[in-house]
């Protein structure tokens, strides 16, 4: 168990630090809410029928759609795009072991798509970034879905008419959150390809080593 931790302890840590936080967003978002009801004369809800209302819907996803469609373009532009000094970036010129063809390696523990080859193969070795871009898309969809509910409601409030998702989509109201979130993870990963080019963190592998020169790309 000890060394079953020990190999899983990052992505251990990152899941049960997102947890922690996602439920201390849910108990924020639950009181902020009920003092807003109280405030128009609405009556209280329960925790529960507030993890399933507009509400928390909308301010989950509107965050995760920014942050799979941060990772997602990072992982593609990565593949074509450089930063002379960056960890971040492949070397400026040559090929990594990442640019090689699966079609040629013949190694016994290639994962199955790499032995099975054909569409399965053109699939895999694009599945990473098509994950990202699908948890963006069901991301964005729910944004959309919470956010139409949200907006309603206040509709109501103000004795205006309602709107369907789609209407909603084209609103300034929804793409003023979209924005918001996500140019402040493209200024983050931005910031940390700029950064590491000068600074050091010793022991992370997001950085390079300490000794080594400014102008060194890659890792």
């Amino acid at each position: 168990m000890r060394n079953w931790l020990h190999r899983n302890s990052l992505s251990l840590t990152m899941f049960g630090l997102f947890l922690l936080f996602l439920a201390g967003q849910a108990v924020a978002g639950h009181r902020e809410y009920n003092e807003d009801q109280r405030a128009h004369g609405e009556p209280a809800v329960s925790l529960a029928a507030y993890l399933s209302g507009p509400h928390f819907v909308e301010a989950v996803f509107e965050n995760w759609e920014s942050e799979f469609l941060q990772m997602g373009s990072f992982v593609l532009l990565t593949v074509w795009l450089r930063q002379k000094g960056s960890p971040e970036s492949k070397p400026l010129e040559g090929q990594e072991p990442v640019d090689a063809d699966p079609r040629r390696s013949h190694g016994k523990d290639r994962p199955w798509p790499a032995r099975r080859g054909g569409l399965i193969l053109k699939v895999y070795e694009n599945s990473l970034s098509i994950a990202l871009f699908s948890l963006f898309a069901a991301s964005f969809a729910l944004h959309a879905l919470g956010g139409t509910g949200t907006y309603n409601k206040e509709q109501l409030v103000h004795g205006e008419p309602t709107v369907s998702v789609i209407q909603y989509v084209g609103t300034s109201r929804f793409w003023f959150e979209s924005f918001q979130n996500w140019q402040s993870e493209f200024l983050s990963v931005g910031a940390l390809a700029v950064l590491a080019i000068f600074l050091r963190q010793r022991g992370s592998p997001e950085s390079k080593p300490v000794a080594a020169p400014n102008s060194e790309t890659g890792t």
